[in-house]
């Protein structure tokens, strides 16, 4: 069984051989090559480099295209900063959507075209073309808040919900019809699984997230599933940045193969509150236990989400590997996957059951 058959086997319910592994990467893995990170951003070669080579070095069960939130802003005209080492970032100051209006002039741009969709599109192709077939590969959306954020500005966008959320469904449709086209692109280019990054809605609270916010990433999900690319179901990947204790039971009925769980989300609560089918992935605490404790925290750490998850459970961090993560910590991660089928439940003391 390759890593690709690995991953699809675990989303589709099929028996597995280990738990697969699927951390996310992106500074750890410019610095990997020694690029600076607006090179990896920017040039579909360099990022397909430094996936490519951390995901050898380490035994990665995947490759993935996300690098920054500001993608698709872009190619609509928002004002992009690119520090040398850091991920883009848009200005919160300074909005794309200024006034409300502007929406109406607004038109979904053709992904192809863009010049930052269409650098993830030639990553997925040059992905297909070095390991189509061996590992899975990612492609990645914005989720509708978080897309509506980088285009509002997170604090308009927050007011907004109270004081014109026509608006924001408005705004969130377009983002949806958007991400949607954008999708079905990177299906096409050679995604096997679309991730979702919907980091804001773990800033609202519970009524908002179930009256505004969820139904439009049901819409974004069902969407995406009902795209019609030969041999390129589409599945989708969910990860929300964060705390997301109040919202857990509403990101289990989106329907996608694969829930995050960031570490402030316990897992326990997690498999709780969306049930025994759902695949969970993540939730060891990347800076406390990976970044800064030991192989033997790592290790225990990576134990304690297994046995709360259950055999549906996909090794990674609750969010992106830190990029200055010692080696041998991140070694204990991956180690930990290779040697433990899915059904090697661990006990309290670390044995399996």
């Amino acid at each position: 069984m390759n890593s690709r058959e690995r991953v699809i086997a675990m989303m589709e319910g099929q028996p597995v051989d280990r738990l697969p592994v699927m951390p996310i990467t992106m500074m750890f893995a410019a610095d990997r090559i020694g690029a600076r990170y607006v090179d990896y951003e920017t040039d579909y070669r360099v990022l397909v480099e430094g996936q490519l080579k951390v995901s050898e070095d380490f035994g990665l069960d995947y490759v993935n295209t996300m690098s920054d939130p500001a993608c698709e802003a872009a190619d609509l005209g928002a004002n992009v900063v690119f520090p040398e080492n850091l991920p883009a970032s848009l200005k919160d100051t300074d909005p794309f959507i200024k006034d409300k209006s502007q929406l109406l002039k607004m038109r979904v741009p053709d992904p192809t075209q863009g010049r930052r969709m269409s650098n993830r599109l030639q990553a997925l192709a040059l992905f297909r073309e070095r390991v189509g077939g061996e590992k899975l590969i990612e492609g990645w959306v914005e989720g509708p808040i978080a897309e509506a954020a980088d285009l509002r500005g997170m604090n308009n966008i927050m007011t907004d919900m109270v004081d014109d959320p026509q608006f924001v469904e408005d705004l969130f449709a377009f983002c949806v019809e958007m991400e949607v086209r954008f999708a079905e692109e990177q299906l096409k280019a050679g995604a096997d699984l679309i991730g979702i990054g919907d980091a804001a809605a773990s800033l609202v609270g519970p009524r908002f997230y179930r009256e505004l916010v969820w139904p439009y990433e049901k819409r974004l999900v069902d969407g995406i599933a009902a795209l019609n690319v030969p041999g390129r179901p589409g599945r989708t990947r969910l990860h929300i940045c964060g705390n997301t204790r109040r919202i857990l039971e509403g990101m289990g009925r989106l329907g996608c193969a694969i829930v995050d769980l960031d570490f402030l989300a316990p897992m326990a609560e997690g498999r709780a509150a969306m049930g025994p089918d759902q695949v969970l992935l993540g939730n060891v605490d990347p800076v406390r236990v990976l970044r800064q404790g030991t192989p033997e925290d790592v290790t225990r750490a990576v134990e304690e989400c297994h046995l709360a998850a259950g055999p549906k459970y996909i090794v990674g961090a609750g969010c992106e590997i830190v990029r200055d993560t010692p080696e041998e910590n991140f070694r204990a991660l991956v180690r930990y996957a290779h040697e433990h089928k899915a059904s090697d439940i661990p006990n309290v003391s670390g044995s399996a059951l």
